[in-house]
């Protein structure tokens, strides 16, 4: 197979030695398999912080000199609609509430409330604090053993809730974890319908569900390896899940069209048959999967161990399936043979390459493309416009289910001691300097009560100061900003809402160079790939559109409240500040996708005749179906996640689900080509420089 390159005769390789592969990948998957049932219970709850800002350092600052009563300490609402602290039954549960933290080896100190400070006006609502012993990590695990049992201390007259920072993301986590397996369940069966009938097989419906499951539990073991020396968010695990999910369907699906096609379609053998198709469309999802990696890799930017832990979680996931599509996939189809078209619907042509329907489609575009490319553009351009208005802030306790023991405490927080009291800022430093700045925090407009300095080791003070506001109001970060100017120097601000508002900020600064970075790489990959800067430049910008019009009608419904009815959620009034930075990697990675799989196939045509109205139609009509099938697989998985649990996994069906929607009917399956069509060979155009600087690239055969 001297006429094939490296790829094909890599995959002639593995179809040649299929049982030495198979062997070799099943070590892998047992191997990091026996591993992966621990990942669950390594992975953290939290990391949501911007590492080495003021106010991590603050909390660790509250952490070493304060007996552990920093913002991922417990806090514990006691609260009654009759009794009060004067009562017996009241006295008693607080007496329990208190033995019981006070046991627990994550708690260092137990705080009892204090008459003015953590105890209502009307008695009603008692505070006990608890010091944390450990890390955030470590005190969100402690949440999730004590919540319960906290729980039960209360009667029927007393409830007792575990609340504050490290209980919300226990409950959050709690609800998304359900949210996910009930996702999975709602998803598979629509997935494997869809597989099915694009496949026109049972046996090559299967391929898809083999890679995801390679992929799942190797990553997963991978993961476990990884939480044994950093933190890893268990979001790493989910956002796993649906690309290991997604893009396993993406690439055999490619990879399986051609396939047929090389084998039926011709004289070749079916390790030859192996070797075309990895020469073709394997170096189509090579370059894919490079892309799918580099725009992941952008969000490494945003300094939060949680960002980075989720986009490595992503990352190791797509290698994975990356590797195992270009080996162990390439065996199997050794293997299989012409079997893959076994147990087929009675419909289907597996020989058929070239749709008649996607051709017929590209010669309606070729003739007419002003007629379907205005009211594209239009429609795009019209849903991206709400992104103009779009607020973002951290997610606030509507996140949380209602029913949850840290929203039933922030609640009864509030109504006791004031709106802002669950988000109490931190307030510390020198003791010499810490008179002037509680007097500062006092008289900023933003505050509502300042609690006296309390003494701790190492000669610092700490004062806790009451916003007007709630945690997650927009004005809270403006006092942040203004009491940090008027403290003196050597004074650190910190607290729960404190870090949620220097975490925004850093996503905020970071999002730009961010989006500049995955298009500037998108582009550089695009362009070695198709050899024209003309079609890479292309390939990139029509993505944003889909973006904007995507963001568009997330901030119609998350922000602005439509369809919440009909969602099942709450408005916080914005989209959460990690959404822009986040789904845009994502989505980008995925819209890059199907750009490869079209223009890596007009490419092909393109090469084989110059003539830039078949490498259009062509390219078309040999792409449409697995862009088409592809998509509607992916947009099936994502809003699966729109219809079950928290609000933040709402928000990525939603907009990841609407963008790869608009992507592929919209922009994939319309404005490229016509663009295509509107460029003619100029879209191919290379300068002679840029020949002698490019690899010499080619998808055909």
């Amino acid at each position: 197979m001297n006429e094939v390159g490296p790829l094909g005769r890599l995959g002639h390789w593995a179809a040649r030695r299929a049982k030495l592969v198979l062997i070799i990948w099943a070590v892998i998957v047992v191997g990091l398999g026996a591993l992966a049932p621990r990942v669950e219970h390594a992975l953290s709850g939290a990391g949501w912080e911007h590492s080495g800002s003021e106010s991590v350092q603050a909390r660790d600052l509250i952490q070493a000199n304060f007996d552990g009563q920093a913002s991922h300490g417990l806090m514990v609402a006691v609260s009654s609609t009759t009794a009060t602290t004067s009562d017996e039954t009241f006295k008693n549960v607080l007496a329990k509430v208190t033995t019981t933290l006070g046991e627990d080896p994550a708690v260092t100190s137990v705080v009892p409330p204090t008459p003015g400070m953590t105890i209502s006006r009307d008695g009603h609502t008692a505070i006990v604090m608890a010091g944390a012993a450990a890390n955030p990590t470590e005190m969100v695990r402690a949440a999730d053993e004590l919540k319960g049992p906290l729980r039960a201390l209360g009667t029927s007259d007393v409830s007792v809730n575990l609340t504050g920072a490290s209980g919300m993301w226990s409950d959050f986590n709690e609800a998304n974890k359900t949210a996910m397996m009930k996702s999975e369940v709602l998803s598979w069966p629509v997935t494997l319908a869809i597989l099915v009938f694009a496949f026109g097989a049972l046996v090559a419906a299967g391929l898809p569900l083999m890679l995801t499951i390679v992929g799942l539990a190797s990553s997963a073991g991978a993961l476990w390896i990884v939480a044994q020396f950093v933190d890893v968010s268990i979001w790493a695990m989910n956002f796993a899940l649906m690309f290991a999910l997604a893009l396993g369907i993406d690439y055999a699906l490619f990879l399986l069209v051609r396939f047929r096609a090389s084998l039926l379609g011709s004289h070749l053998t079916k390790e030859e048959s192996v070797a075309v198709t990895m020469d073709t469309a394997g170096k189509a999802v090579l370059f894919s999967g490079l892309t799918v990696l580099i725009s992941l890799s952008a969000v490494m930017l945003v300094p939060s161990p949680a960002f980075r832990s989720m986009a490595l979680g992503i990352m190791i996931a797509v290698a994975f399936i990356l590797v195992a599509t270009l080996t162990l996939f390439p065996a199997v189809l050794g293997l299989l043979g012409d079997k893959v078209n076994r147990l087929s619907l009675p419909w289907v042509h597996h020989g058929e390459h070239r749709s008649p329907k996607f051709a017929a489609w590209g010669e309606r575009l070729w003739k007419q493309p002003l007629r379907w490319g205005v009211p594209a553009v239009a429609l795009l351009v019209l849903l991206a416009i709400p992104v103009f208005n779009l607020d973002t802030g951290m997610p606030s306790i509507k996140v949380v289910p209602e029913d949850d023991p840290s929203r039933a405490g922030y609640e009864q927080v509030q109504q006791a001691m004031g709106t802002g009291a669950p988000g109490m800022l931190h307030i510390v430093g020198p003791t010499a300097l810490m008179a002037d700045a509680a007097t500062a925090a006092a008289a900023d407009p933003g505050i509502a009560a300042a609690l006296p300095a309390q003494p701790g080791a190492g000669g610092y003070s700490l004062v806790q100061a009451m916003p007007t506001v709630d945690p997650s109001d927009p004005a809270l970060g403006e006092t942040i900003d203004r009491i940090r100017e008027a403290v003196p120097a050597g004074v650190l601000v910190g607290g729960a809402a404190t870090e949620n508002h220097d975490l925004e900020k850093a996503l905020l600064d970071a999002t730009p160079l961010a989006v500049a970075v995955v298009l500037a790489l998108g582009f550089l990959l695009l362009l070695i790939a198709l050899q024209a800067p003309v079609i890479a430049a292309i390939g990139v910008l029509t993505n944003l559109l889909a973006t904007g019009a995507a963001f568009g009608v997330g901030k119609l419904i998350f922000q602005d409240g439509h369809l919440s009815g009909l969602l099942g959620f709450e408005s916080q009034g914005f989209l959460d500040a990690w959404g822009p930075l986040f789904f845009f990697a994502m989505i980008f990675a995925i819209s890059m996708d199907y750009t490869v799989f079209l223009l890596s196939s007009t490419k092909e045509h393109w090469d084989h005749s110059n003539n830039p109205r078949e490498a259009m139609v062509g390219g078309l009509a040999h792409s449409g179906n697995v862009i088409l099938a592809a998509a509607a697989v992916m947009v099936a998985v994502f809003l699966t996640f729109a219809l079950s649990g928290p609000l933040p996994p709402k928000e990525m069906g939603i907009i990841l689900g609407v963008a790869v929607l608009l992507d592929a009917f919209l922009v994939r399956l319309l404005l490229v080509p016509i663009a295509l069509r509107l460029t003619g060979k100029w879209a191919w155009w290379q300068p002679r420089w840029l020949d002698r600087l490019l690899p010499d690239v080619k998808f055909g055969h």
